[in-house]
């Protein structure tokens, strides 16, 4: 064995840091000088330690999918217990409905009750956010020989879109219940109290003269009213919401800023479809104010 001195040591400790300075920086040289033999080393030490690197997969990838199993196990246990409490509701309600159906069927025997005729409708698509007369309108692609005509009503799956204004030979344009020339006769569902919904060109038409003492509560589902043979009753408009400034609002069912597909129903209705007239439209500016 070889036995070195104080000071031999002391200068091989002082050579370690340049040695490995000049030996990582002839790596470097090396790597930028032969790309390709950097390339081929580094492809053979992948190939080396591939198997390695497969034993050590196989278990991480065992762990992680019995850790994956219990936490699904966890979530499936927590969404059996809320799906258990959601059909206990739902059976409760089906108990109410299948009451006030059987009610409501003994009503209409009583009262020889004739039912509303089945609306026919079409479909159209949603080609364009159309702007021209109207601020807030979408233009349809009905497609040739519709037979979709000026005021029938535009709805979602949701709720009312609005009414149709212009009718062309493959495409319909249709003014939106948030349009400032839009008014339309709603209900209170709640109270059942009649009041006027005014477009406003924003995202939420304004609700105005309810009768007095009967306020309009947040929250309260807003339907339309047969008033004026404009609109049918009992489609779903939306709900009551209040402003900061204390001004009652309804947040539209329809999806309106995410339209695609919309059904034109004939309901039979034949009342105003342009209460304003044309002589008596705002311009465009002073609708977008």
């Amino acid at each position: 064995m070889i036995r070195l001195s104080i000071q031999a040591r002391q200068a091989l400790g002082k050579l370690t840091l340049p040695v490995m300075i000049v030996a990582a920086f002839g790596l470097m040289l090396l790597g930028k000088s032969d790309t390709l033999l950097t390339e081929r080393a580094r492809m053979a030490l992948a190939d080396a330690l591939s198997p390695l690197y497969t034993l050590v997969a196989e278990p991480i990838s065992a762990t992680r999918a019995t850790l994956d199993e219990w936490q699904g196990l966890l979530t499936l246990r927590a969404d059996n217990a809320r799906l258990r409490e959601e059909n206990e509701r739902l059976r409760s309600w089906k108990s109410a409905a299948l009451t006030l159906d059987a009610e409501n069927q003994r009503l209409r025997a009583n009262l020889n009750w004739i039912p509303d005729p089945a609306p026919v409708f079409v479909t159209a698509r949603v080609v364009a956010d159309a702007g021209g007369v109207y601020a807030r309108a979408v233009l349809l692609a009905a497609g040739p020989n519709h037979p979709i005509t000026k005021g029938q009503i535009a709805l979602d799956e949701r709720g009312l879109v609005g009414r149709v204004t212009e009718v062309g030979a493959r495409t319909v344009r249709v003014l939106l219940i948030t349009d400032l020339n839009s008014r339309i006769p709603v209900i209170l569902e709640n109270s059942r109290a009649r009041a006027m919904l005014f477009g406003a060109n924003t995202a939420r038409p304004r609700l105005m003269f309810w009768p007095e003492g009967t306020l309009p509560a947040e929250g309260d589902r807003v339907v339309t009213s047969a008033e004026a043979g404009a609109f049918p009753a009992n489609l779903p408009v939306g709900t009551v919401r209040y402003t900061a400034g204390n001004v009652a609002e309804v947040e539209p069912e329809a999806m309106l800023d995410r339209m695609e597909m919309v059904r034109i129903f004939d309901y039979g209705q034949r009342g105003l479809t342009d209460p304003l007239g044309a002589a008596t439209r705002p311009s465009a500016n002073d609708r977008r104010r």
